[in-house]
């Protein structure tokens, strides 16, 4: 239902031999799925507790009102440099496999490719309602208002079938862009804008459930993902957190 994108990072990158001037901190390779949440240290736990002044009332309508000319800019800026395509969205949801070959009642001529805003408009008048077997929701909602995100889910809600799934991966709870943020781009709780008006929020696998519990949709997965990247630009190791989840849409025999 939106396009997906990547979490716009480089892949791990193995350090280099010792005594190399470009040498940096170590990373683990590979990522682990987890219930509980990263465990701040001292100094990230100080600075995120220290950042209590918010985004005047007055920005955050403006930004609120710009936000789609906002992410047009950043895509004509970045096109698609900036979330590239990592061939890792089969390997996690393994769903898409299927949706990969091709139906044989498929029509090219009667594919419908359309762009919405999921917060105001109905879906519905360009998917059938109760139609959809799956949803990605791919590095979106972090996007969206949190004031709107139940409106979103609820959007697809009424054009997923009973049984179908929604697949979500998203900005995780102390992931390290979270950290990076200074003092004057809050704008919430967990929720944080970039200098170039694009806004962020930064999930907890509690809140998480409960936004597409309100929408009528059953948690099936719903875990952090924890892994470390080389920042080699700063010669940092950066630990980044995001959240994976699968959301169902109960049959009408297990919703009574």
């Amino acid at each position: 239902m939106a396009l997906p994108r990547d979490e716009g990072f480089g892949t791990d990158i193995a350090p280099p031999e010792h005594g190399s001037k470009d040498e940096v901190p170590a990373c683990v390779p590979g990522q682990t799925k987890t219930a509980t949440a990263r465990v701040l240290t001292r100094e990230e736990l100080d600075k995120l507790t220290g950042d209590r002044v918010l985004v005047s009332d007055f920005k955050q309508m403006k930004l609120e009102k710009e936000a789609q000319k906002n992410w047009d800019l950043f895509y004509k800026r970045n096109t698609t440099n900036f979330f590239k395509d990592r061939h890792w969205t089969t390997r996690e949801f393994e769903e898409l496999k299927a949706c990969r070959e091709q139906n044989p009642l498929y029509r090219p001529e009667r594919c419908s490719a359309f762009q919405c805003d999921l917060t105001k408009d109905d879906l519905r008048e360009n998917v059938p309602e109760g139609s959809v077997d799956v949803v990605t929701l791919i590095f979106v909602l972090s996007a969206i208002h949190p004031d709107k995100m139940r409106l979103a889910l609820e959007n697809i809600s009424r054009v997923l079938k009973p049984g179908g799934v929604v697949l979500f991966r998203d900005y995780g709870l102390f992931d390290h862009a979270m950290l990076r943020f200074k003092a004057g781009n809050k704008l919430g709780e967990n929720f944080y804008v970039r200098q170039d008006g694009t806004r962020s929020y930064f999930f907890s696998k509690e809140l998480l459930a409960e936004l597409f519990e309100a929408a009528g949709l059953r948690s099936a997965a719903n875990d952090y993902v924890l892994r470390e990247t080389v920042n080699k630009k700063e010669g940092l190791c950066v630990p980044r957190v995001f959240l994976q989840s699968k959301f169902t849409k109960p049959d009408q025999s297990q919703s009574s």
